[in-house]
């Protein structure tokens, strides 16, 4: 089978193997992460500039604080104003989505890649996937693992340490392993905020 075939059967959701889709844009993506993680960041963003072109969508105004790592970074989609802390790992072996104004704190770990149950096929190497959508206004908290054909809504917090299995709804507070809805964000949560920012623009 050839390497188009290959892709075709990984983006499919289909076994496939990882070694018949190609090292291009492996090598390419590992290389600028590798210059990104050992770069001055902070001061110099040539290195962050060379690491956006590996992805699938870069917007202009998107950050990340190494170290970083991405298996294959064309398959990885970033909405606008995006924000990752240190740590972040995406294995993108299917198309991995992000909306505008994504927060994700630090060590969190996002995958779109799993193997066989059964032990027999999975010592053939072969793999299968399912793509991520993460909604717009997102917030994952630190040492999140969200797994393979997951989607968040918009607005919704996932919270510290949480394993998310299933797709998750907007406008929700959820937790756990697995992570589950703790509660709706409503009026109440908008109206304390609200006041919390005007009485900083008050001190200010």
């Amino acid at each position: 089978m050839n390497q188009e075939q290959e892709t075709k059967r990984m983006l499919s959701g289909k076994l496939f193997s990882p070694f018949g889709v190609g090292t291009e844009d492996w090598n390419r993506v590992h290389a600028a992460q590798k210059a990104f993680n050992e770069s001055e960041f902070w001061q110099d963003t040539q290195a962050f500039e060379a690491l956006k072109k590996c992805f699938g969508k870069a917007p202009e105004e998107m950050k990340l604080t190494p170290p970083v790592y991405f298996d294959r970074g064309v398959q990885i989609f970033f909405g606008r104003r995006f924000y990752a802390n240190t740590d972040l790992t995406i294995l993108d072996e299917n198309d991995v989505c992000f909306g505008d104004d994504v927060m994700v704190g630090p060590h969190v770990s996002i995958y779109s890649v799993s193997h066989p149950i059964d032990p027999e096929i999975r010592k053939t190497g072969l793999e299968i996937s399912k793509p991520v959508t993460i909604g717009n206004g997102v917030w994952i908290c630190g040492n999140v693992v969200i797994n393979p054909g997951v989607e968040i809504g918009d607005h919704t917090i996932i919270g510290s340490g949480s394993v998310v299995t299933h797709d998750i709804p907007e406008n929700v507070i959820a937790a756990g392993n697995p992570c589950q809805v703790i509660r709706e964000i409503g009026e109440t949560d908008r109206a304390y905020w609200k006041k919390q920012y005007e009485l900083y623009r008050q001190a200010h």
